[in-house]
């Protein structure tokens, strides 16, 4: 009898930790206090590509903040506030292929970043992702005590009680441009306010748009690589050239056990509909739904295959957020007509907040979980 009985109990003690971990896996509650069901996520995580996958609608899925009570979203970015009718796009989450991308959880965020700083260093798009990981981390608390400013380039927000700080640096380039003379030279093979970046925990970099800019749009007037100051060269090689010096630099004073080094990937943009079968339509205006299944129509962004090339040769390796795909299938993702300017302006390669970049910072938090 008495071992029958020491059966059962052997039994319900397996069965219990059995559910346990099924409502681990079925919820993906991935700061459950159960230590075991924490290992099975972190391990999910790690065998995850994140970033194959497609958009899927969901009606109980809501943004982790809402714009109208977010302070930092600036004008270009709140989509809402400047008119536009519709809010299905803000129903669609991202499903990796053969996994679950983990909710973002901004107190387990916070906690584990206690007393650390984070540093964005990148274009437009940079501050597109910086100021919705602000605004997530502003709504994971009841009634934050907050800081933030900007002085010059930089960008600052904090959580005084937390001891986080969450920075922007605006440099779309990484390299150096230089005012000389002859005019705005743009430094191919030179970065000198690298020490700018020191000092941060977490590195979020970006560059691509700028170097695709031409005409009246271009912000340089010459290149310059070794001996050679040149008045036009192809951007992309530009580009690739710039990338290698800034991995350059990454790999010669970045130690990787104080400091993790993402790089943002390419944003995609939506200008011309024909790159999705809709030749009649204008870009991204009154794009309400995404494009469906898991390859883009159009052809490549040529600065991904580049990017890609170059953080595969670096010795101290980087993160690539790899965001092409998934931004690729948000033709309506966009600010478009409502952008703060009126119709005139067609915002196309930037993104409504809340909206995208949310999902770029939940990868971020994936691949800080995955640490």
């Amino acid at each position: 009898m008495a071992a029958l009985l020491g059966f059962l109990g052997y039994y319900h003690c397996l069965a219990a930790v059995l559910l346990s971990l099924a409502i681990v896996l079925v919820h993906g509650d991935i700061h459950s206090s159960f230590n075991m069901g924490y290992e099975v996520k972190r391990n999910a995580v790690k065998s995850c590509d994140f970033f194959q996958g497609s958009w899927v609608f969901d009606d109980s899925f809501n943004p982790l903040y809402d714009s109208s009570s977010c302070p930092f979203i600036g004008g270009g970015f709140d989509c809402q506030k400047n008119g536009r009718p519709d809010r299905n796009y803000l129903k669609y989450r991202w499903q990796p292929n053969d996994c679950a991308l983990p909710r973002f959880n901004g107190i387990d965020f916070l906690e584990k970043y206690k007393n650390k700083k984070i540093l964005f260093v990148g274009d437009s798009l940079s501050n597109n992702m910086w100021r919705s990981l602000i605004c997530m981390l502003h709504s994971a608390i009841p009634n934050p005590n907050y800081t933030f400013g900007s002085r010059g380039l930089l960008s600052t927000f904090s959580l005084p009680d937390h001891g986080v700080s969450v920075n922007w640096l605006k440099n779309g380039f990484l390299v150096d441009m230089a005012y000389e003379k002859i005019g705005k030279v743009l430094k191919l093979d030179s970065i000198s306010t690298g020490h700018l970046w020191l000092g941060a925990d977490v590195l979020i970099f970006n560059s691509y748009h700028w170097w695709t800019h031409s005409g009246r749009f271009q912000s340089w007037d010459y290149f310059q690589y070794g001996n050679k100051t040149v008045k036009e060269m192809d951007h992309m090689e530009a580009y690739k050239i710039a990338m290698t010096t800034w991995a350059n630099w990454v790999d010669t004073n970045i130690d990787p056990s104080k400091t993790r080094v993402f790089f943002q990937g390419v944003a995609a943009v939506h200008f011309n509909a024909k790159e999705w079968g809709e030749p009649s339509d204008k870009g991204c205006i009154k794009q309400t739904e995404p494009l469906k299944g898991s390859t883009y129509p159009g052809p490549p962004v040529p600065g991904e295959a580049i990017l890609k090339t170059v953080l595969s040769k670096m010795t101290k390796p980087a993160y690539l957020l790899d965001i092409t795909l998934l931004t690729q299938l948000r033709k309506d993702g966009h600010p478009s007509i409502y952008a703060g300017a009126g119709p005139k302006l067609i915002d196309c390669s930037h993104w409504c907040l809340a909206g995208v970049p949310d999902t770029w910072n939940q990868l971020l938090y994936a691949a800080l979980v995955q640490s």
